[in-house]
């Protein structure tokens, strides 16, 4: 009886939740009016202005209605689970932050495949497939068919975090900025034994306060933009880069640096509202290098005195920079079995993917966020005084989500503030990009695989930054590289890696189809 009275309690629960989710229950999932349901997610509060201009215009000129669901990323898990479960589903999701791979293929029968349905009603969507076949790759699952709209996002850097070093502490000592990783090393050790701030004190500059990862650029494995964090590429093979013998000297170079006090002790010990209180000190700049998008993100009042590190040479004669920016993405828009008349959802949709489309859902509609020129160029206009431009544009757009596409060349076409944000990024990245590596795709898993990796993934992750975090305060990495390698091995490390390049050479094949 208690079981019983425990069920219809949950039940009665989840229904009233899933009614409190939605911002106009009004709308039906019907097209006898025209009327559409959709859901999409949102980091944070920043209102309904991102719905307003280009996006009621597209609904205007389709002739259809959307009743929008929108939904708080804080929130989203529990009334995603609850929405699935009880199968009151809107017409579609919008955003590849609402629905991952793994919540598609987990409910895969709600969802329809759209690959006819965009050959009929499409033609923007289909130009780009055939102009940039990455895109159909990314959005084609291991089974052949696509169930979600791909996006490749405007004025995205080449490289993505990088070091920014402080060009003060380096005047105050008279020293030259590094070029090689033995330079660097050299100048981490003046930070720690000199007066780099010029306080009177030598015991209060921390030489290196950004990541591990980061740290480990000379040995030739930079992390790449791909989800699966410890995936790379070397010599056109996927490689997981804890195994690798490039990434066991990095330790070892990490190990001798933290034992001469260059790496902030606290590293692996503290949150980021730590690591970020001594990067941002009010009283003055504490870290002579950190790794990020932009100084004024990373330093905060100190940023005036930091500038971006070039990309440096490392042992094997090569220069690295990351390249975690992601450009391309799935799960952009998701069309779900309730809706009665798919075609017309897609064909609003394809209104998205166009130069004028992307940089408006990018920055914020003609007249607000941007500016179309007669010569046909774009200008992003200034955001107001005293707000952020990053901001701004996600008050005023759906930013990083949903359906986009911008051809080559397309930044070329665009003006924007470089004091801060998009635009004193790409010019930053101007500097570093030509040194960017291959990396390891946002490949496509089975449901099968996908339950296996994320099994597999939880052994061999936890392993590996236990072991990271040991050796680079320890040491003793190269003594124990052997049994580290047997015991990732017993963990599933070869199902792992194989599972990889499964998913690898089925994204090489989808690539070579759509060529």
């Amino acid at each position: 009886m208690k079981k019983k009275m425990n069920a219809a309690l949950s039940f009665a629960l989840a229904a009233s939740l899933m009614a409190a989710c939605s911002n106009d229950s009004s709308g039906s999932n019907s097209e006898d009016d025209g009327s559409y349901k959709i859901a999409t997610v949102r980091w944070a509060d920043w209102g309904d202005d991102f719905l307003k201009g280009f996006v009621e215009e597209t609904e205007k000129e389709a002739g259809i209605d959307i009743k929008w669901d929108v939904y708080q990323n804080s929130e989203w898990g529990d009334k995603k689970a609850l929405l699935m479960a009880g199968g009151d589903l809107p017409d579609a999701f919008l955003g590849s932050i609402a629905l991952s791979d793994s919540d598609m293929a987990q409910n895969a029968s709600m969802f329809i495949p759209l690959e006819d349905l965009i050959d009929e009603n499409m033609p923007n969507l289909k130009a780009a497939f055939e102009e940039d076949p990455t895109l159909r790759a990314n959005a084609t699952s291991p089974d052949g068919h696509i169930y979600s709209l791909p996006k490749k996002l405007p004025m995205r850097p080449v490289a993505g975090n990088t070091f920014f070093i402080n060009q003060k502490w380096l005047d105050n000592l008279g020293l030259e900025m590094p070029d090689t990783y033995e330079e660097f090393y050299n100048v981490l050790k003046a930070f720690k034994e000199q007066d780099a701030n010029g306080n009177g004190d030598l015991n209060d500059e921390i030489p290196y306060g950004g990541g591990a990862f980061e740290y480990l650029l000379p040995f030739g494995l930079p992390k790449g933009s791909s989800p699966q964090v410890y995936m790379t590429m070397k010599e056109g093979k996927p490689v997981y880069m804890p195994t690798t013998e490039e990434y066991k000297e990095g330790i070892e170079w990490m190990h001798k640096s933290y034992q001469e006090g260059l790496i902030d002790e606290e590293m692996f010990t503290q949150d980021e509202s730590m690591a970020e209180a001594k990067r941002k000190d009010e009283n003055g700049s504490r870290v002579g290098v950190g790794t990020g998008w932009t100084a004024d993100a990373i330093f905060g009042p100190n940023a005036g005195e930091y500038v971006q590190l070039p990309a440096l040479k490392g042992p094997d004669g090569e220069r690295y920079v990351m390249t975690d920016a992601p450009t391309y993405s799935r799960n952009e828009f998701m069309i779900t079995t309730q809706a009665e008349d798919p075609a017309k959802l897609l064909q609003w949709a394809d209104k998205f993917y166009t130069e004028d489309a992307s940089i408006q859902t990018f920055y914020g509609s003609f007249g607000v966020g941007t500016e179309k020129l007669e010569d046909g160029t774009y200008k992003v206009l200034d955001a107001p005084e005293g707000e952020s431009a990053d901001i701004f544009a996600w008050t005023h757009s759906l930013r990083d989500f949903g359906p986009k596409y911008v051809g080559e060349g397309f930044n070329e076409k665009v003006t924007l503030p470089t004091t801060g944000g998009d635009g004193l990024k790409l010019e930053l990245d101007k500097e570093i990009n030509q040194h960017a590596k291959e990396e390891f795709p946002n490949v496509f898993y089975t449901q099968e695989e996908m339950q296996r990796l994320n099994t597999l993934n939880v052994d061999l992750s936890a392993f590996v930054s236990s072991m990271q975090s040991k050796w680079v305060v320890e040491g003793g990495v190269t003594k124990e590289w052997d049994d580290y390698i047997d015991q990732l091995k017993q963990m599933g490390y070869d199902e792992y890696i194989d599972i990889q390049n499964a998913a690898f050479k089925r994204y090489q094949e989808n690539l070579e189809a759509a060529q």
